[in-house]
């Protein structure tokens, strides 16, 4: 197994456990305790974990954008719900949008009208919330389940067919130059999907994640038609992304 995908195996373990162990990490990935300390090192160095004596535990685990399998507790939620406000003011009736897995888009569902609408999405709690507006026509890719969301080719290539007219992609972090990234590549595929079939993205990020960096890229900054973002998100922050040419909505 390579290093970066290692490093994969490592957060993807960290997001399910929030806290584990070297000797646990050796045996699983098959690697002597050395080197799975020094990976750990390297990941504390990008502010992913925090290590701890024997073993490391999560860095930002209120910044995941992947849920718990169980009813999330939504951190930020005021925040969230400022963005989901903002957000709503871009979707018109009849309109086909994908709503990106994470608590921010959930407060969005939460937030719709049951209107005509065409809603594509691989989040399981924005599936469950959705179900009971009959107007709103739902549409869900296949795949596998990988904790509160679909994930896997099958969905891939099904999104990679549609025709739709407006995403909103969530992001553990958004960063000037690394652009937005999360955690693992379980998901990466699925959001550059979203990113091609879609006439207008735009990037829906809490005022906490700007500056953030993940391990994975998914998408530059450019490839979004702007961010949404809370009102909380500091000035000399938002004018440094508008002087890099990228359009931040606060209100």
């Amino acid at each position: 197994m390579n290093p970066l995908r290692r490093y994969e195996t490592i957060m993807e373990i960290l997001l399910a456990q929030k806290e584990v162990t070297v000797n646990e990490l050796s045996e699983r990935l098959d690697v002597t305790g050395k080197t799975i300390r020094e990976d750990l090192a390297k990941l504390e160095e990008k502010g992913l974990l925090v290590r701890i004596h024997g073993g490391a535990v999560l860095a930002q685990s209120d910044q995941l954008g992947i849920l718990s399998t169980k009813e999330p507790i939504i951190k930020h939620a005021d925040q969230k719900s400022e963005i989901a406000t903002i957000a709503l003011r871009y979707i018109q009736p009849r309109d086909i949008i994908a709503l990106d897995g994470g608590s921010t888009t959930l407060e969005i569902a939460r937030r719709l009208e049951n209107q005509p609408l065409t809603v594509v999405t691989n989040d399981l709690f924005i599936i469950s919330e959705l179900l009971h507006k009959e107007e709103i026509r739902l549409v869900v890719p296949g795949g596998y389940r990988l904790r509160n969301m679909l994930a896997g080719p099958e969905a891939v290539d099904y999104v990679n067919k549609l025709n739709i007219q407006k995403s909103f992609i969530s992001a553990t972090g958004v960063h000037l130059q690394h652009g937005f990234t999360i955690y693992t590549s379980d998901h990466a595929d699925y959001k550059r999907a979203l990113i091609r079939s879609s006439a207008t993205v735009y990037g829906v990020a809490d005022h906490y994640k700007f500056g953030q960096c993940a391990l994975r890229t998914f998408a530059s900054l450019s490839e979004v038609a702007m961010i949404l973002t809370d009102s909380a998100l500091p000035a000399e922050i938002a004018k440094q992304y508008r002087d890099a040419g990228i359009q931040i909505v606060t209100q």
